[in-house]
């Protein structure tokens, strides 16, 4: 059954308002504060599956929207980093950075060494590593077609897919609970009390915004008008054209990156020089426009999941993502948390780093807006968590790849 692009349009946005209903009717899942797309979503995948498992009948849905949602999600991050602010942040922007490259290795060395253990090509170990988890479904099917091309590994780019859709379901699940238990830790069962937490710090954010960040607030009404909508949207629309010219020039050469990555840069750019000329992007416009991108494809994303792909994964990669997943809980509860100051900012980028540690950046952000939605803002998060997982982490993570590929048990 084939779905064309408006019915799809008209799927994911009542897959949203599904979301909106189950969080609002069951107390678990409020408890472990999940994100509604996520909600939502995963009931559609379970019902696709079902229908493909005991129907016969296959779903397919016009996915031709996803990218530019993402892409405009990406846009609309770039608009709203102001080069003052992240400077402000650098010192816990450059901590974070170091706590997220530490779990690039150890997601390598960890599916290396399972995947040596298992028998199974230690390629596999690196796919159910940093490229699918961290680095998603766009790095990992690079990075699948590399090895099928210069290493003749078979299924590498199908393997991949699969690793950074388990990746992608795991990041959104866990982010909440694993949030849920450091606010426990910190003895903060309450909202008011749990936004006090780290008060007294210099962990917070700096003193210059103390208003929410663009994206703390999805639910707030934004008091736009019709005129910002549309000078934002020419904003991102100019970001989404030069960022993908970016994209193909850099394309084969060593700066080679993402399209993402290039959008959001041209988005940095863009809205840092206007401001340099008196003309900044309007926030309540970009927040407007970003919660909109980013709802509508976490729901595209999670409902188009094909989980017979997962099911159909062999026993040692599977192996290898359900170790990946331990080790993130683990990691985001006893590293970044501790690492980030012990305190309220540390559990919400504790869930932002499950996010997109397991599976990509608007995971990261969906998984932090369920947080303080329920606990209170947390400025500081907002800050660093878009710049990290969004920009940083596509090179760092590129880096280490290649350092490990350099290894000998890859010749």
């Amino acid at each position: 059954m084939n779905v064309d692009v408006y019915g799809t349009l008209v799927a994911a946005s009542l897959v949203l308002l599904l979301g909106n209903r189950l969080v609002a009717a069951l107390p678990l899942l409020r408890k472990w504060t999940i994100p509604e797309p996520v909600a939502g979503g995963l009931v559609a995948a379970l019902a696709v599956f079902g229908l493909h498992s005991f129907a016969h009948v296959d779903v397919r849905f016009d996915v031709s929207l996803q990218t530019p949602l993402m892409l405009a999600f990406f846009a609309t991050i770039g608009l709203n980093a102001k080069l003052a602010s992240l400077k402000s942040g650098g010192p816990m922007l450059a901590r974070f950075l170091a706590v997220v490259v530490g779990l690039l290795v150890l997601q390598n060395v960890i599916g290396i060494g399972l995947a040596y253990a298992l028998g199974a090509d230690p390629l596999f170990g690196l796919l159910g590593g940093s490229v699918a988890l961290s680095g998603g479904h766009g790095t990992g099917a690079a990075w699948g077609k590399v090895f099928t091309e210069r290493h003749g590994l078979q299924s590498a780019t199908e393997a991949a897919i699969a690793c950074a859709t388990f990746g992608l379901v795991m990041g959104g699940i866990l982010g909440g609970p694993v949030a849920q238990r450091l606010i426990k830790r910190l003895g903060r069962g309450d909202p008011a009390a749990a936004r006090a937490a780290g008060a007294g710090t210099d962990h917070r954010a700096p003193a210059a915004e103390p208003g929410p960040q663009a994206f703390e607030e999805p639910q707030a009404e934004q008091p736009t008008t019709a005129a910002a909508f549309i000078e934002t949207l020419t904003l991102i629309a100019v970001s989404l054209a030069a960022g993908n010219v970016l994209a193909r020039w850099l394309t084969g050469t060593a700066f080679e990156l993402p399209a993402f990555v290039c959008v959001l840069f041209v988005a940095v750019l863009l809205a840092n020089g206007l401001a340099v000329l008196g003309l900044p992007a309007i926030e309540h416009a970009v927040a407007l426009i970003g919660n909109v991108s980013l709802a509508l494809f976490l729901a595209m994303a999670l409902m188009t999941l094909r989980l017979w792909d997962l099911a159909a994964l062999a026993l040692p990669v599977f192996t290898i993502l359900l170790a990946q997943t331990v080790l993130m809980v683990l990691y985001a509860s006893f590293v970044t948390f501790r690492v980030m100051g012990s305190n309220y900012d540390a559990v919400v980028l504790a869930a932002g780093h499950c996010g997109f540690g397991l599976g990509a950046t608007p995971t990261a952000i969906a998984n932090m807006q369920a947080v303080t939605a329920r606990f209170g803002h947390s400025h500081l998060a907002f800050l660093v968590v878009p710049m990290v997982a969004a920009f940083f982490i596509d090179i760092a993570n590129a880096i280490v790849i290649k350092l490990f590929l350099a290894l000998p048990i890859f010749h």
